[in-house]
């Protein structure tokens, strides 16, 4: 398993977000790596999530449930455990949702990611922070080719507009407070990170194609699919994971040099429409029927979709580790594996090792 240089061993770590889906693999992945995790999140969706499957509670150095929005509490937090890194997962993910609380929507990305930024200007114990918004921060004009981290944030629809308005801000605060320039008198280090459509074992979220095609299997229901059409960057959890701790160590190792934005994202042959996924999920599960559905209860989402990612490749020597296949083998063999194994934990850090087994292109050179 890589060890990252070890630059996370007997750190403290606060996930914002851990109950999550993404928030729950990188805690994970983590604890796997040394680190003294403070996980501060919201109870957990689902009983199904990765997070009570993996019995991840036990694993933490502490497990604070709290919202984002509540900076009283947040900073309580902080002043407790004096975190030395933070990795700001928590947000609310869904474009649907999102239609339908737009209010809710925008005070947990955008205030809630704001106060992460002003606790990083109060607490000197904070070093070294990775902020996480989503591919959706761009303004999307449906271009063909991938989306670079000097094109402009914008968004359509209410999801998108607050992970735009997240960006604006990290760059505004890193600017304003975490210059680069003026490292040696604050001594913070702050980047953004954008992944594409993360599929994985563990995510039960609703109006989500993994979760609601493994959901509808297990029914014996025809898997309905309101957008076939769409693409998307297609990339397995663990592959922006590997970049978001790529970013961290590198922000530890030169934080003048890497507190930008970076994105993370599959090689183009892994942008594939949603029924080709949904197809090759149904043949890999072996069972299941798909049912095109589309022009039914329709909210406008971007029908393409991908990122850039030869920044991440030049300065970071990262690149996906997995073709879309593969991405789609290790969440169907987590789904599967659950419906019989009461603790997840060892079972998702044999993957995050099967993962890491491919060889890391910074390990190789």
């Amino acid at each position: 398993m890589s060890d990252f240089n070890n630059v996370y061993k007997g750190k403290t770590v606060l996930v914002t977000g851990h109950t999550g889906f993404k928030g729950s693999w990188l805690s994970i992945w983590l604890t796997s790596l040394g680190a003294n995790v403070v996980g501060y999140a919201l109870e957990p969706y689902s009983p199904r999530g990765n997070y009570k499957a993996s019995h991840l509670e036990k694993h933490l150095f502490a497990d604070v449930k709290g919202d984002v929005r509540d900076s009283k509490k947040l900073e309580e937090t902080i002043e407790k455990y004096q975190p030395e890194i933070i990795f700001h997962l928590a947000a609310q993910a869904l474009v649907r949702t999102a239609y339908a609380d737009p209010k809710y929507t925008y005070e947990t990305n955008v205030m809630g990611s704001l106060n992460i930024l002003e606790a990083v200007r109060k607490f000197d114990c904070i070093k070294t922070v990775v902020m996480i918004t989503s591919d959706k921060c761009y303004e999307n004009v449906e271009q063909i080719w991938g989306y670079k981290e000097t094109d402009r944030m914008g968004g359509y629809d209410p999801y998108s507009s607050s992970k735009g308005c997240a960006e604006l801000m990290i760059s505004s605060y890193r600017n304003s407070y975490f210059n680069p320039k003026d490292y040696a008198k604050h001594g913070k280090a702050i980047a953004s990170v954008r992944a594409g459509n993360v599929i994985g074992g563990g995510d039960w979220s609703d109006n989500r194609l993994i979760p609601d095609c493994i959901r509808f299997i297990e029914e014996g229901k025809d898997i309905e699919i309101r957008s076939p059409k769409a693409t998307r960057p297609w990339e397995h959890v663990l592959e922006p994971l590997s970049g978001y701790l790529r970013v961290g160590q590198k922000l530890m190792e030169d934080p003048v040099k890497y507190s930008e934005g970076f994105n993370f994202g599959p090689p183009i042959e892994c942008n594939k429409t949603v029924w080709e996924v949904v197809e090759y999920l149904v043949k890999y599960y072996g069972k299941g029927k798909v049912v095109d559905v589309s022009g039914t209860d329709m909210v406008h989402e971007n029908t393409l979709l991908s990122l850039d990612v030869t920044k991440a490749y030049r300065m970071l020597n990262w690149k996906a580790m997995l073709n879309l296949h593969e991405a789609i083998e290790f969440t169907v063999d987590w789904y599967k594996e659950a419906l019989h194994n009461d603790d997840m934990f060892e079972y998702c850090k044999k993957q995050i090792k099967a993962h890491t087994a491919k060889g890391y292109l910074w390990e190789n050179n």
